[in-house]
């Protein structure tokens, strides 16, 4: 049996993200099979890249071998429209959340932090777009997902709410216009609040011995699944009795 090398696999995946490639389902030799040889893909991934750490994505865990959480990196971390995406035939796909930003690192420890530590540790909560890109043109199985960073592609961080905004949105109602067509979407999170995935996150991260920097954003789920957008349009994105603010998006494939 071919021995599992999470180097080769995360330089497969490094090239596939930076070219916005989708290719086939890894070689076997390449190939996770569990979680912590996921998790180990991702750490390659970290090392690899010529681009920092801006921040992770995270769920709460699905099962045992199923935790959802994964890097996302600056440069492809956005705060200006127009906002880079990739795109399928001028076909982007975004995720609306709620994006949480770090006042001061988190460095990992024994034990872990409460609840009260990482509430106080943010500084600011902000509407946010978690942007996808699939590098497997097939459907595989989760741990390759997994250690592909769960198709994220980077983050549009967008204007501030208040954290108790943040901290009380159970539920939002959205709305994505381009002026002509409006995708509504009566959002609820998928963990009932987004900053219960945060919890969890900060903690699994100290258990790897990785740790969280100052001014790292964290997403933690999407309000209304996956939304399909056009690049080189404008956009109102709004959650009501939150915020609204407007987006181009451009082609990152150019």
């Amino acid at each position: 049996m071919t021995q599992f090398n999470p180097e080769q696999a995360a330089t497969e995946l490094l090239k596939r993200r930076q070219n916005h490639l989708s290719s086939e389902p890894l070689a076997p030799s390449l190939t996770p099979s569990n979680l912590a040889q996921a998790l180990a893909v991702q750490s390659q991934l970290i090392k690899l890249s010529d681009s920092q750490v801006s921040g992770w994505k995270c769920l709460l865990p699905i099962g045992p071998e199923q935790e959802i959480l994964g890097p996302i990196f600056s440069s492809a971390t956005f705060e200006q429209s127009p906002c880079p995406v990739v795109s399928t035939n001028g076909i982007a796909k975004i995720e609306p959340e709620i994006a949480f930003v770090f006042a001061k690192d988190l460095p990992a420890k024994s034990g872990g932090y409460t609840e009260q530590e990482i509430d106080d540790s943010i500084k600011s909560c902000h509407m946010a777009l978690e942007l996808l890109h699939n590098r497997f043109n097939q459907d595989v199985e989760f741990p390759q997902k997994l250690a592909d960073c769960l198709v994220n592609q980077g983050l549009f961080i967008g204007p501030e709410i208040s954290k108790e905004q943040a901290y009380n949105a159970a539920e939002i109602a959205i709305q994505i216009s381009d002026g002509t067509t409006t995708q509504s979407f009566d959002g609820k999170h998928p963990n009932g609040l987004a900053q219960k995935p945060l919890y969890w996150l900060v903690n699994r991260l100290s258990e790897l011995g990785i740790d969280i920097a100052k001014g790292q954003a964290m997403i933690t789920g999407s309000y209304a699944g996956v939304v399909e957008i056009e690049i080189n349009k404008e956009y109102s994105v709004s959650y009501q009795g939150i915020g609204e603010y407007s987006i181009e998006f451009s082609s990152a494939n150019e």
